[in-house]
Parts: C-alpha cells; structure tokens; sequence
C-alpha cells in the first residue's frame, strides 16, 4: 500500500470539500469538471489549492479570535 499524506483527518468533511473546491475553482475562472481532470494545468490546480488554504487559514484565525 503506498504510504500517503493525502488522507482526510475528518473523512465526513470529503463532500464539504469537494464543494468548496468547485466553489473556488469558480471563482478564479478555472474549469473543473466531475471527475477526471487530466487536462487542467499545474498553474490552474495549484491556483485552487493555494486559494483554498488561504481562504481555510482565514476562517481557522476568525475562529481563533473569536
């Protein structure tokens, strides 16, 4: 079994993050589709899932300062 990092710690927020995902690819312009993705860029990807942790970090630090 390959050893990875990419497993969820809370596998029943899968589909919150899915839909989050779609929600931020939206909103940089990038097209995602359902299921395989091989044609988008490393630009593009790495444009969703750098937007997606900073958008994370920011709701973790609202939720810290509250």
């Amino acid at each position: 079994m390959a050893n990875t990092s990419n497993n969820k710690v809370v596998p029943e927020a899968k589909a919150a993050l899915d839909k989050f995902k779609y929600e931020v690819a939206s909103e940089v312009g990038v097209n995602l589709k359902q299921g395989y993705n091989g044609d988008l860029s490393s630009k593009d990807a790495g444009r969703i899932g750098g937007n997606m942790t900073r958008k994370l970090i920011e709701q973790a630090e609202r939720n810290m300062s509250n």
